[in-house]
């Protein structure tokens, strides 16, 4: 049954046509003007109704609830986040701001960097802000804490955009007398992250629903970690008596890694949400007895050799069996007792390989003689993904 809302003619049309068969015996000499004119009146009125209700049955599913703001009532409510809320996801991650210890010469003794001191990232206008005020204390290094405050998108500095990598320069705004025009980065100790996409929140929820929390089972712990923002994947094991191994893997946006290898605040920020404490200052949040250990993923680099590869433009199918050969060991997740499904995705095997390359080189009408891989047949361990090694396949 398809619930397709008629047209505003449609509806005029009939409403005519019953006004007509119900009056026009009794009152022959009713203008057509009149009739057509109500009748379009109480057309809009209904496609009006046909729509919103539409548009209500919509947000009854995770997957098809709106994520912009709708006044009901005088209310302003999003649905989706409504949904959210319902669920204990909470809102959508916002975009957070990047921190970092930056170092500022100095050629004399007192005086002082202001809280507020601006200081530029000339190559993405991003505006930093002294977090304290700090005594500069004689002739050298003065050591302080900046935040991302302002970007050209109006965004307040917030998001990866802000994230500094060490020894970045950053550029002094009408600083003190007696200290240099150019401050460095010495250490990160935020991370900045984007804020949350609607699609990522929405497949948030509705993971939510299918995943339960369980009073502290594995599935709780790859819930919590995840709820950090820029950590994508989280793999939580039984460790030693008493503790839970969870290893996280990192966006690389958030991290700055390409492998997903999370930064120390990550994991810090990873063990913080775990921990959570209630109101009394008691992490109730999990069981007593399971002390978790927020550890990054490590990537396992996996060398492949093709060996008698024939087609045409041999150049554009390195690049295309490159990125598929990457793809697909990266896709490769290890394997959690007790919380992964069926059929497991820890095993790279050179036949599983062979495919990925066959397929890509049979559909530029080539051939390939053989396809081998170091190490062989290969199983993940706790925690450990793969990659191609050197982001590039050998060629035989």
């Amino acid at each position: 049954m398809a619930l397709n809302a008629p047209t505003t003619q449609a509806v005029s049309d009939t409403v005519v046509a019953q006004i007509e068969a119900a009056i026009s015996q009794s009152i022959p000499i009713l203008p057509k003007a009149f009739t057509r004119v109500l009748a379009k009146v109480f057309a809009g009125v209904v496609v009006i109704l046909y729509k919103y209700g539409g548009f209500i049955f919509m947000q009854l599913f995770v997957s098809s609830a709106s994520m912009e703001e709708t006044v009901v009532n005088g209310k302003t409510i999003r649905p989706l986040v409504e949904w959210g809320r319902l669920i204990g996801v909470g809102d959508p991650f916002p975009a957070t701001r990047a921190e970092a210890v930056i170092i500022l010469q100095s050629t004399s003794t007192g005086g002082k960097i202001l809280a507020g001191q601006q200081f530029l990232k000339t190559d993405t206008s991003i505006v930093y802000q002294a977090v304290t005020e700090t005594p500069i204390i004689g002739p050298g290094p003065v050591i302080f804490l900046v935040r991302a405050t302002y970007d050209q998108n109006d965004n307040g500095g917030s998001g990866t955009i802000g994230n500094l990598a060490s020894s970045a320069e950053l550029q002094v705004v009408n600083g003190p007398p007696n200290v240099a025009t150019t401050a460095t980065v010495f250490a990160t100790t935020l991370t900045a992250a984007d804020a949350e996409t609607p699609d990522a929140y929405r497949a948030r929820i509705t993971k939510r629903f299918q995943q339960r929390p369980q009073g502290g089972a594995l599935a709780d712990f790859r819930e919590w970690a995840e709820e950090v923002p820029g950590i994508v994947h989280a793999y939580p094991y039984k460790g030693a008596p008493g503790q839970i191994d969870v290893y996280v893997e990192a966006d690389e946006a958030s991290s700055g890694s390409p492998d997903g290898i999370p930064t120390s605040p990550q994991l810090a920020a990873v063990l913080a949400t775990i921990n959570e404490p209630d109101v009394n200052g008691v992490a109730t949040r999990r069981p007593v007895n399971s002390a978790p250990n927020p550890l990054p993923i490590t990537r396992t680099p996996i060398a492949v050799t093709i060996t008698g590869l024939q087609v045409d433009d041999e150049s554009a199918a390195h690049d295309e069996i490159n990125a598929g050969l990457d793809e697909y060991l990266r896709s490769r997740e290890p394997f959690i007792p007790g919380l992964s499904v069926l059929p497991r995705d820890d095993r790279i095997t050179v036949a599983a390989l062979g495919a990925v390359v066959d397929g890509i080189v049979s559909a530029r009408g080539g051939t390939v003689t053989r396809v081998t891989s170091v190490p062989d047949d290969y199983t993940l361990n706790s925690g450990e993904k793969a990659k191609l090694s050197g982001g590039t396949a050998s060629y035989v």
